[in-house]
């Protein structure tokens, strides 16, 4: 699959928006786990929601390589 540099360049802006999401989301879980009473129901669902950011994040870097000529 080719892709165009226009759509090259939303799937790498698209990929750096994930990105900033994902480290927002381990600041927020770490911030979360240094209170004293901690909302574990909280910190499962950012975690989870952490997950499937980096699921995208993968499927957009695995986008971004070019197909390899056997």
């Amino acid at each position: 699959m080719k892709i165009l540099q226009e759509e090259k360049q939303l799937l790498l802006q698209e990929l750096a928006e994930l990105k900033q999401d994902h480290r927002n989301l381990d600041i927020s879980i770490k911030e979360l786990a240094e209170q004293v009473n901690i909302n574990q129901i909280e910190v499962s669902r950012l975690k989870k929601q952490k997950l499937k950011l980096k699921d995208s994040i993968s499927r957009l870097e695995s986008n971004l390589i070019p197909d390899l000529i056997a």
